[in-house]
C-alpha cells in the first residue's frame, strides 16, 4: 500500500500541476518556462515530467510537486498536502489521529470557532440586517463563511471548552485574552484568590475569516456593530503560529484562480469592498484588512510574503484604495512595496469620498469602469504632482514624490522613458532630472544596504530564512525523528539515525540536542510528514538517496551563508585598511568557494 504522497504523485502529472502556474513549452523530455521564484527575462526553469521533478538553472529552486506548492503557495507541508490531495481525490486517512500537533489543533480550534460564528450571525436577526444593509447576499455570506461574534464576555470561550480544547490553546490561536489582574464592574471581574479567566478577543462583531491560499482559516478580523465610541472599528487577530500579518492577504484562497486566469489582481482596503467586489463578478479581488504588507524592499528570493505570492500568481496589479489622504498614502506606500518586488502597478482613480464597496452598490459597472482606467503608478503620480503643485515647486516635488517610483523600475530604458515624460510634461531639463535620479537611486542603495555594521540586507535575510527552520531541516529531522520512532525500519530504509545525527552536526557546528530543541513542539508534526512520504516500505526506494542529497543541499546553504557573511566583512576590513584582516577573510573566502564547488560536484549527478 502506498503512502499519501506517492498516491498523489500517482495521480497528478507535474507538468500539468505546474502548466497550472506557469507557462511551459516542450524541449525535448523536459519542458521549460520563465522561473515562477525570480524574476527572469530568458527562460530557466525545467520541469522533468519522467522525474517528477523541476529545477531552475537561474536560482536553484528544484523538488518535486509538494516542495512546488509550499513555496509557491506560502504554504507549510500539510497544507501542499490537502491541496494536492483533494485535488487528486486522495484521502488523507491518516488525519482521523486524535494525536495531533500544535500546529493541527490549532487549525482545528479555528475551524471549530469559524462554525460558532456562523452559527450565531444565522441566529441573531440583527447582526444579519446590519449585514444584509450593507449589500451582501447570504450567498456571498455563506461563501465567505462571515460570522457574528455575540455581545457576550465568555461565549466562544465556553463553546470551546466544550469541545475540549484549552486555555492555553485558545490563548495561542488569538481568540481568547486573559485579564493582568482584577477587574471589578465588568463582565471580566473575579472573585478574591481566583484564577482570571480567559474572555472572547472578539466581541459584538461580524467575523470575517482569513484563510491561508489552501482556505484554512488562519485567522479573523471583525467589524463592529454597535459603535461605542471607545472601541476599535475593526479588531483582528493577533500573530501566531498560523498566522503572520505579512504573509497573507484576506481573500486569497478564493481569488487566486482568477488571478492566474485574468493575470491581474486587484488590490482593495476592506472586507466589504473584497467581498462586494466579488459579489459583482470582479473576483480576482484581494485586500489587505486584517493583514500587514512589509514595509522594506523585498526580493523574491526571500520567505514568501503577501505580496511575494500574489507577484507569483501575476506580476500585475492595481491598487483600489479608498479616495481620501490615509488611503491614498497607503496606495502609494504599497506601490513601492509591489514595484520592489518587479510588479506592474498601477492605481484606480476613485471618485472623492468613495471607496470600491461605494462604487460597487452604487453601480458595478462604474467600479469595472475605474478598474479599466487605471493607470500606472508613476503616470498617476506625476499627474497628481503636476496638477496640484505650483510650477516653482515642482523640482523639487517631482524628486520627492516621483523619482523614487522611477528608481525602482528594472531597466535603464524604462527609467529614460520617464525621465523623457517628466521633460515633456513638466518642462524639466533632462540632464537635471538624471542628475535627481541617480542621487535617489543611490540614497536607495544606501537605505537597503544600511543595518547592523557587521552585515548586510542579504545576510540578515539568509538568517532569516535559516531561523525559519526551511524546508531541507524540516525534511531531516523529520527523517531522524521518523527513523527513532520505526526503529523496526530502519533497514528496510538503510539509513542509520545516529548517523544522520552526526551528519547534521557535522554541517551545522552543533549539538544534536541543541539543534533538534528547536523543533519542541512540533515533533509529531514532522513525523507524520515523514510518515506521509515514507510510511511505506514501497516507498523506500530512493530514500537513502533522497537523504543524501538534501543533506548536500544543506551543506551547500550553511556554505553560502558564511560565504556571504565573509565578503561583507570582507568589505569592512578593505574599507578600514586592515591588509591582515583582509587576507585572512580573502583565504577564507577561497576556502568556501573550493568547498562549494565539491559540492556542486557532488549534486551535478542528481540533476536531471
Amino acid at each position: 500500500m502506498s503512502t499519501p504522497v506517492e498516491k498523489i504523485k500517482e495521480k497528478l502529472n507535474i507538468a500539468d500541476l505546474i502548466g497550472e502556474y506557469v507557462k511551459l513549452d516542450r524541449t525535448g523530455s523536459s519542458l521549460k518556462g520563465k522561473c515562477p521564484f525570480h524574476n527572469e527575462k530568458t527562460p530557466s526553469f525545467f520541469v522533468s515530467p519522467d522525474r517528477g521533478t523541476y529545477y531552475c538553472f537561474g536560482c536553484n529552486a528544484k523538488g518535486d510537486i509538494f516542495s512546488f506548492v509550499q513555496q509557491f503557495e506560502g504554504l507549510d507541508f500539510m497544507g501542499a498536502l490537502k491541496l494536492l490531495a483533494q485535488k487528486a481525490g486522495v484521502e488523507l486517512t491518516f488525519e482521523k489521529s486524535e494525536s495531533k500537533d500544535t500546529r493541527e489543533r490549532m487549525l482545528a480550534v479555528m475551524e471549530a470557532a469559524t462554525d460558532f460564528f456562523q452559527s450565531r450571525l444565522k441566529t441573531n436577526s440583527e447582526a444579519r440586517a446590519y449585514i444584509h444593509s450593507r449589500g451582501l447576499t447570504d450567498a456571498t455570506i455563506e461563501h465567505f463563511r462571515i460570522g457574528y461574534a455575540p455581545n457576550e464576555w465568555r461565549s466562544l470561550y465556553t463553546h470551546l471548552k466544550t469541545l475540549k480544547f484549552s486555555d492555553i490553546e485558545l490563548e495561542q490561536a488569538g481568540l481568547v485574552k486573559r485579564p493582568e489582574k482584577a477587574e471589578g464592574g465588568s463582565g471580566k471581574a473575579i472573585g478574591r484568590g481566583e484564577e482570571p479567566r480567559p474572555y472572547d478577543r472578539f466581541r459584538d462583531r461580524i467575523i470575517f475569516p482569513i484563510s491561508d491560499s489552501s482556505g484554512r482559516v488562519i485567522a479573523f478580523s471583525g467589524r463592529i456593530v454597535h459603535d461605542d465610541g471607545k472601541s476599535a472599528k475593526y479588531l483582528n487577530s493577533p500573530d501566531t503560529i498560523l498566522f503572520k500579518k505579512s504573509e497573507v492577504l484576506f481573500g486569497i484562497d478564493k481569488a487566486k484562480t482568477e488571478i492566474r486566469a485574468r493575470n491581474y489582481t486587484i488590490l482593495v482596503e476592506g472586507q466589504m469592498d473584497l467581498t462586494l467586489s466579488h459579489q459583482a463578478g470582479i473576483k480576482n479581488t484581494v485586500a489587505v484588512s486584517g493583514t500587514a504588507l512589509k514595509d522594506s524592499v523585498v526580493t523574491e528570493e526571500n520567505v514568501v510574503n503577501n505580496l511575494g505570492i500574489v507577484r507569483r500568481l501575476s506580476p500585475n496589479i492595481i491598487l483600489a484604495f479608498d479616495s481620501d489622504k490615509a488611503g491614498r498614502n497607503a496606495a502609494m506606500r504599497s506601490a513601492q512595496i509591489a514595484l520592489s518586488l518587479g510588479m506592474e502597478v498601477k492605481i484606480a482613480d476613485l471618485p472623492e469620498g468613495k471607496d470600491p464597496a461605494d462604487l460597487v452598490l452604487a453601480d458595478k459597472e462604474q467600479w469595472k469602469q475605474v478598474l479599466r482606467e487605471a493607470k500606472h503608478v508613476i503616470d498617476f503620480e506625476l499627474d497628481t504632482v503636476v496638477k496640484s503643485v505650483a510650477k516653482r515647486d515642482l523640482p523639487k516635488e517631482i524628486k520627492t514624490r516621483v523619482l523614487p517610483y522611477i528608481a525602482r523600475l528594472d531597466g535603464a530604458m524604462q527609467r529614460d522613458q520617464y525621465v523623457r515624460k517628466i521633460h515633456d510634461v513638466a518642462g524639466l531639463g533632462e540632464d537635471a532630472i538624471r542628475e535627481d535620479l541617480k542621487d535617489v537611486i543611490s540614497k536607495q542603495a544606501k537605505a537597503i544596504t544600511s543595518g547592523t555594521p557587521s552585515s548586510s540586507t542579504f545576510v540578515t535575510q539568509a538568517k532569516q530564512k535559516f531561523d525559519k527552520q526551511d524546508a531541507i531541516l524540516r525534511h531531516l529531522f523529520g527523517v531522524v525523528f521518523f527513523l527513532e520512532e520505526k526503529k523496526e525500519r530502519k533497514d528496510i530504509f538503510n539509513i542509520d539515525p545516529m548517523n544522520l545525527r552526526s551528519e547534521l552536526e557535522r554541517i551545522l557546528g552543533a549539538s544534536y540536542s541543541d539543534l533538534s530543541a528547536q523543533f519542541g513542539l512540533r515533533t509529531s508534526e514532522l513525523i507524520l510528514e515523514a510518515e506521509a512520504r515514507f510510511g511505506d516500505p514501497a516507498a523506500a526506494k530512493g530514500f537513502k538517496a533522497s537523504v543524501e542529497e538534501l543533506l548536500l543541499n544543506l551543506e551547500e546553504d550553511i556554505l553560502k551563508l558564511k560565504f556571504t557573511e565573509t565578503m561583507v566583512a570582507l568589505s569592512g576590513a578593505e574599507r578600514d585598511k586592515d591588509a591582515s584582516k583582509a587576507t585572512e577573510l580573502l583565504n577564507m573566502c577561497k576556502d568556501l568557494t573550493e568547498k562549494m564547488r565539491e559540492i556542486s560536484t557532488r549534486k551535478s549527478a542528481k540533476i536531471f
